[in-house]
């Protein structure tokens, strides 16, 4: 929907711990989600789950949903992937579920496993230049 306004609203007004991807607070006030939320929806975000799992817990009355996702920001041409990881806790309050806790984060770069095996070939071949078996 892109209103701050109704995503604040999936968040538990009570029992909240959000730490988000584009922000350095610890935000436990729905207010402060809203808050949050009127700033990052100006980034035009979408998002798509890449990998999830889910575990029940409380008989079936909450959840944990964690996994990776990829949000698309930004306008047009700018548009640029941010892709991060993430953790949910749903809970069912009077029969609604809310957010009692989300974590995102964005996932840390991979090694260039072609560069980093290039990288030790190199290494590899300079000690065979020693002629030194234990070099090698």
């Amino acid at each position: 929907t892109k209103d701050p306004k109704t995503v604040a609203g999936l968040y538990s007004s009570t029992d909240l711990s959000f730490l988000p991807t584009v922000s350095p607070k610890h935000i436990t006030k729905l207010d402060n989600t809203q808050e949050y939320f009127e700033a990052f929806v100006l980034k035009n975000p979408f998002g798509t789950i890449t990998d999830d799992s889910v575990a029940v817990v409380d008989n079936g009355n909450g959840y944990l949903h964690s996994g990776m996702y990829t949000f698309e920001l930004g306008e047009g041409d700018a548009r640029a992937p941010v892709a991060a990881r993430f953790s949910y806790v749903w809970r069912k309050f009077a029969g609604d579920w809310k957010i009692t806790h989300h974590h995102s984060s964005v996932r840390p770069a991979q090694p260039d496993m072609l560069d980093l095996a290039r990288t030790n070939f190199n290494k590899w071949n300079d000690a065979l230049q020693t002629k030194d078996p234990k070099t090698v």
